[in-house]
């Protein structure tokens, strides 16, 4: 990964994606700010941004992947999926209600989450790498959500953002990965009692575990491996669904059971006319 100096366009498009939250106003896409097509420039923007909330006092909960659909590769002109970081303050109880505003332009997706007993610090691993070392499996919804206004976004913008981050739901019961056949288990995400969303495994490039070993070899070549305790989202099952202040959502997931996530009805109020 190319390694860009900490001023210019890295610390610029920072900048703007850092107001965005604070202020809870959708920004300009960055990638007007960025070097072209350069992933390497919007994954330093992406890693300026993590460090900053590091240093603030937050922690490093696990990693999220990304674009691991080809149909939306194909739309973002990319050919490999992406990740952003997992921070503690992001990390949402299942059923509890998450505060309207919380993130930016936010949807919903349902994913199966890996969460780890030990490290994948290997150069290159293997799937049997990676069943060694889950712990257990969980039904999650991400809460994806977009800095960037309109999700006028780029595979650049979608990776400086942090992979479009904003918040997730873990479920509560956990399964053993023996007890799974995680390729054919079918989702179905529903909004307040009506299905929005269905797919399976193998949307997931085919198996979730795929994605997994994906980002295990990808963290190992930047230097920040996967460890024990992290938490890996693993890619949506199915396509995106849009929430509104009040939705309440359940995700189900053969083998894995449900997982469910709720949103407040107070809309704050931004500045300029902005709405969070």
């Amino acid at each position: 990964m190319t390694t860009l100096s900490d001023a210019g366009p890295v610390a610029l498009a920072a900048d703007r994606l850092e107001a965005a939250h604070r202020d809870g106003v959708p920004c300009d896409p960055v990638r007007d700010l960025l070097p072209a097509g350069d992933l390497d420039a919007a994954y330093a923007v992406q890693a300026r941004l993590t460090d900053r909330r590091l240093a603030e006092g937050r922690r490093l909960t696990g990693w999220k992947i990304g674009l691991t659909s080809a149909v939306v590769q194909a739309q973002l002109g990319v050919d490999t999926p992406d990740f952003g970081a997992l921070l503690d303050d992001t990390a949402v109880p299942d059923g509890a209600d998450l505060p309207w505003g919380t993130v930016l332009q936010p949807k919903a997706e349902a994913e199966v989450a890996l969460v780890l007993e030990r490290d994948l610090d290997h150069e290159r691993h293997t799937v049997a790498d990676v069943i060694r070392a889950t712990a257990f499996v969980l039904p999650a919804i991400e809460i994806v959500g977009s800095r960037i206004r309109d999700w006028d976004i780029t595979a650049v913008d979608t990776i400086a953002d942090n992979a479009s981050s904003g918040a997730y739901v873990l479920g509560n019961r956990p399964v053993l990965l023996r007890d799974l056949d995680l390729r054919t288990a079918g989702m179905v995400l529903e909004r307040r009692g009506e299905p929005v969303s269905t797919g399976v495994g193998a949307a997931c490039l085919g198996h979730p575990l795929h994605a997994a070993l994906w980002l295990a070899d990808t963290l190992v070549r930047l230097g920040r491996p996967l460890r024990a305790g992290d938490t890996v989202l693993t890619g949506a099952l199915g396509p995106m669904a849009a929430v509104a202040p009040g939705d309440v959502l359940e995700a189900r997931i053969d083998g894995l059971g449900s997982v469910r996530a709720a949103f407040g009805t107070d809309v704050p109020t931004a500045p300029e006319g902005g709405a969070r």
